[in-house]
């Protein structure tokens, strides 16, 4: 990781650590899809990539402009265009698109992207990785609310392990600092780095799916259900960032 910019918060990646990040996303993700077949084999996991740019519109009202990079509207016909924050809204709208178009589509279903997002993060050096251009790895589990399984507490240490089995640090599972309120729950794996622990992993169970999901049984009238979210949502920088400290140890 270079600062050569010289401007806190945007680095360059080599190529050995572009390497190591496509391995982490490919590993991750057979990971996840592996823990989620063996809880329940009707899963369906997929991949999706989405236009870093999206409109202000969905971006969430959490996000207020000073949080975010906003194009420049030149004509007052102009689409209010933002850098993305997080993947979450681009997910939820092509998980919305399949499940309503697709017939053969069902809960459960987890949509996972990989890609760059984009914050006004405050000025710190860094080595706290609080980075204005970063990547991230989300996973959206959506399934039914009246699922006999908790997922989420399920996949608590199966994902520590996952991340130790390739970092090569001490990890833990904490409570969030905070809890958002799209979230029931909400934890966070931390790598100890010597420096500190650094948050690397955030695990919630989301509420905040954008519709109901309808099914139908063999007989009988169709069945209205609430929509639960395990939401796995990896720090890859953060990952390669500590990845680095233990190789150099």
């Amino acid at each position: 990781m270079l600062n050569i910019y010289h401007v806190n918060s945007l680095v360059h990646w080599e190529e050995r650590e572009i390497h190591l990040r496509d391995h982490m996303i490919g590993f991750f993700s057979q990971e996840v899809r592996s823990f989620l077949r063996s809880v329940n084999p009707a899963w369906d996991v997929r991949r999706v990539e989405a236009p870093a740019l999206m409109p202000r519109s969905l971006v969430s009202s959490a996000y207020s402009n000073a949080d975010i990079w906003i194009q420049e509207q030149l004509s007052t016909s102009d689409i209010a265009l933002v850098l993305r924050p997080e993947t979450t809204p681009s997910t939820y709208l092509y998980m919305q698109h399949i499940l309503g178009n697709h017939s053969k589509t069902r809960l459960p279903l987890c949509v996972w992207q990989a890609g760059r997002s984009y914050r006004r993060e405050q000025e710190q050096p860094s080595k706290h990785m609080r980075l204005k251009e970063f990547w991230q790895l989300e996973f959206q589990c959506a399934y039914t609310a009246d699922s006999g399984n908790d997922y989420h507490a399920a996949c608590l240490e199966p994902v520590r392990r996952m991340i130790a089995s390739l970092i090569h640090l001490p990890t833990r599972i904490v409570p969030s600092d905070r809890l958002p309120a799209y979230s029931e729950v909400t934890v966070d794996i931390e790598v100890d780095n010597a420096d500190k622990w650094m948050e690397v992993c955030s695990i919630s169970r989301r509420t905040d799916f954008p519709q109901r999901y309808q099914s139908q049984p063999k007989k009988g009238a169709a069945v209205d259900h609430d929509v639960l979210v395990l939401e796995i949502a990896i720090g890859l920088d953060r990952c390669l960032y500590n990845w680095n400290i233990a190789a150099d140890r």
